[in-house]
């Protein structure tokens, strides 16, 4: 399956040093992240990779080309000046047309150990128009944001201050989308937030759901940049070892 990767923000949290390196270009344990990303986009057997730019988008495009050297085929699309959020940045790559009729959407800063092939089987076996991986954080590394009920994530909200007992569960920074509910459900012709669609779809009773039981990793935070860095040079010293 396909995947996009929503690569286009400002990186905020990470500023200074974001506004003049793209977050998704940030060093971890002595490489550009997507470098990371895109090896174990390839080592779970995706091959077709569409990354969404927007902030120094054409960074992003000298540095990681066409893909091949990682063992993907990369398309761009850009965002231009003005830069539409996660949920525009989505609704433009399909009514560009380089979506296929489903795909996964994957966070610019997030590094995953999902069996991606899993996520699928259980998009397509449900029948489903969207799927959001979730794991059970109990509030522990971010704010739990979904009510999970073993099949559909039947409640996601960002927005609450104090996410009631139920909502245990928080988004994975992986989803499966079909290119047909984006285009009903992400408002055309402006920014707009991936999160309030979704939003909806949980509430309509439309999003399925899928746990993982490994923890996420992210670079869109000092204190994630830093535990990322940290498993990421323990494996390559273990690697060392053990040769």
């Amino acid at each position: 399956m396909q995947c996009l990767v929503l690569a286009g923000g400002l990186g905020t949290r990470m500023a200074p040093v974001t506004e003049r390196v793209p977050k998704c270009l940030l060093e971890v344990a002595g490489r550009p992240f997507a470098h990371w990303q895109l090896e174990w986009l390839a080592a779970q057997g995706v091959r077709r990779v569409v990354f969404s730019i927007g902030h120094l988008g054409e960074a992003v495009r000298a540095e990681l080309g066409d893909g091949g050297r990682f063992g993907v085929e990369l398309t761009y699309v850009d965002e231009g000046p003005v830069l539409l959020g996660t949920g525009g940045a989505l609704r433009l790559a399909v009514e560009r047309g380089v979506t296929e009729a489903s795909f996964f959407v994957l966070y610019g800063d997030s590094y995953l150990t999902v069996d991606l092939a899993a996520v699928a089987r259980a998009f397509t076996d449900r029948r489903a128009e969207a799927l959001m991986t979730v794991f059970r954080n109990r509030g522990r590394w971010e704010r739990s944001n979904a009510v999970f009920d073993g099949e559909s994530v039947v409640r996601y909200d960002k927005t609450l201050a104090e996410p009631p007992p139920e909502m245990a569960w928080v988004d994975y920074g992986l989803s499966v989308l079909s290119s047909a509910v984006v285009l009903e459900t992400v408002p055309a012709g402006g920014p707009s937030d991936l999160a309030d669609a979704l939003h909806r779809l949980s509430i309509q009773g439309r999003l399925a759901g899928f746990e993982v039981t490994e923890r996420f990793y992210e670079i869109g935070s000092p204190s994630g940049h830093a535990e990322l860095e940290a498993l990421l040079r323990g494996r390559a010293g273990a690697g060392s070892s053990a040769s």
